[in-house]
């Protein structure tokens, strides 16, 4: 009987300092997410991340996303660069790989912050996910890139930019969908981890994305106050703060990773 050869997960690593592990979201990377505030992340941080499968240059999976095996596989990109400790950045679904970091490894973990996150979906929002998951399957890339656009984008945003530079965004998104899509939708719609966060220990600070079309922030209130001792900061943008509001993002996870390393 032959084994399947485990995946590799393609590992972004930049700066040095303390740890910094960060979860991408679904239908999204490393670069892609965090790429716009990558060099402040790492101008004091050793900044750790890991591509899921069918992002970036990670292989498709073989099998449905756990969100249990995306954590692992972060910490075991921690462990190869000798990070002991550090602490976690989660955006999207990234945010419930964070809390399963955390989860899994209390004493490791320094301090949480989760940007557009949450616990579970609610209806309008497994609705969304679903179509998402449905067009790409069926090869609709270009309205897919137009549908997220509408589901991420904050309003003013879209007004200032127009139909005609929005058309031309989509097209030039459609090109760059990664092809594990639909796997990491998939295990969106199947995310539910309350049953953990009253456990979580770390300092916690929630980014609420309050003109958010996708997660409502309702729903990621609901994940701050389940969460032991969470505070919250508020950024006035759709679910994209790099593309939206790039230096207040940076600003508002660099200021709690700060406070938090100098009460160590």
């Amino acid at each position: 009987m032959t084994t399947a050869e485990p995946t590799r997960y393609a590992r972004t690593v930049h700066g040095s300092g303390p740890g910094l592990l960060l979860a991408h979201g679904a239908g999204g990377g490393i670069a892609a997410n965090f790429g716009p505030i990558m060099d402040g992340l790492a101008a004091r941080h050793t900044v750790v991340g890991v591509d899921y499968p069918g992002s970036g240059t990670t292989p498709l999976p073989a099998a449905p996303l756990e969100l249990d095996d995306l954590a692992d596989q972060l910490v075991a990109a921690a462990d190869a660069e000798g990070l002991d400790t550090f602490a976690v950045c989660g955006y999207s679904l990234g945010g419930a790989v964070a809390l399963r970091v955390a989860a899994r490894h209390p004493r490791r973990v320094t301090a949480l912050v989760l940007s557009a996150a949450f616990a579970r979906l609610d209806t309008r929002t497994e609705l969304a996910a679903a179509i998402w998951q449905q067009l790409h399957d069926a090869g609709q890339h270009l309205i897919l890139a137009q549908y997220l656009t509408h589901l991420t984008v904050s309003a003013p945003v879209l007004d200032h930019l127009g139909p005609a530079r929005v058309r031309a965004a989509a097209e030039q998104s459609a090109l760059a969908l990664p092809p594990g899509t639909s796997a990491q939708v998939d295990l969106v719609r199947r995310t539910d981890v309350r049953d953990g966060l009253a456990a979580v220990t770390a300092p916690t600070l929630v980014v609420l994305t309050t003109a958010d079309p996708l997660i409502p922030v309702a729903l990621q209130r609901e994940l701050a106050a389940a969460v032991p001792g969470a505070r919250t900061a508020e950024l006035a943008t759709g679910h994209l703060p790099f593309l939206e509001q790039p230096e207040r993002w940076l600003e508002t996870i660099t200021g709690f990773l700060a406070e938090r390393d100098g009460a160590r």
